[in-house]
């Protein structure tokens, strides 16, 4: 891999990561666009521990707030959320890679990102703050993580319509789908590193590695700012017009064009 392309991958991984598109399908339609080899494991865990960092900067005041008084009812409801998609990766791992790998479920998973993203662009604001949510609201949103595992659908984006669907505060679901993805993110963080620690850390370039976290982790800053802002301020429906194309553009490409996908 160029640093170029480490560049732009970084890039990639930071801004879709935290932004409403999905990375996973931004990824691999990229990839597949520009003819970028796939990244070997160790550039995987690279960005992800730097959209890892970056995460962590922006909400680092409510993480040290859980990290003082872990046991609390916020603590409780992100353990709940999180298990849906605990689940599913390791019962169904293999089934998702081949959908990264193919590349099949890209334009139905744009699709379904921006119906979701209409719908909470629709939703009264609710009243309800994160930590007074009940099992059942944090059951909800955590299911809407796990559909996010298929390439296509954001994980984001999805967390934010389950949080505002249940009558969460906006200000609040945007910060209980951020603190939701550090436990999945290093989860992901934790499996890939076992992977290539197996593997021996084969084919490591230090310049692309280095070049890709700097610039996942820069990006991811930005994209976690950005989304927080387009929410409050109730513009969330232009990231769901995007994605809305992107799908188009995927079916079309699938069943009519083969140029990419």
């Amino acid at each position: 891999m160029s640093i170029w392309e480490a560049i732009l991958l970084g890039i990639i991984q930071g801004f879709t990561e935290f932004l409403p598109v999905s990375s996973s399908g931004h990824l691999v339609l990229f990839e597949k666009i520009l003819n970028i080899s796939t990244p070997t494991l160790t550039f995987n865990v690279a960005v992800h521990f730097a959209t890892l960092i970056s995460v962590c900067a922006v909400f680092w005041k409510d993480i040290l707030a859980i990290l003082k008084k872990p046991i609390q009812k916020l603590t409780l409801w992100l353990i709940i959320a999180t298990i849906p998609a605990a689940i599913a990766g390791v019962l169904f791992n293999d089934l998702f890679e081949g959908f990264n790998d193919s590349g099949v479920t890209l334009g139905i998973g744009f699709l379904i990102t921006a119906c979701f993203l209409i719908i909470s662009s629709k939703l009264k604001p609710g009243t309800m703050e994160k930590e007074n949510m009940k099992w059942y609201d944090a059951l909800f949103i955590g299911i809407m993580q796990m559909v996010a595992i298929v390439p296509g659908i954001s994980r984001s984006g999805s967390t934010l319509t389950g949080g505002l669907f249940r009558k969460v505060k906006k200000e609040d679901a945007v910060k209980f789908a951020f603190l939701l993805s550090i436990p999945v993110i290093l989860g992901g963080f934790l499996l890939e590193t076992y992977d290539a620690v197996k593997a021996g850390f084969e084919n490591i370039e230090i310049l692309p590695i280095f070049f890709g976290m700097i610039f996942a982790g820069v990006s991811g800053f930005f994209a976690i700012k950005i989304f927080v802002k387009t929410v409050l301020k109730g513009k969330i429906q232009y990231f769901a017009y995007y994605v809305a194309i992107l799908g188009i553009f995927c079916i079309l490409d699938q069943f009519v064009f083969n140029i990419v996908l």
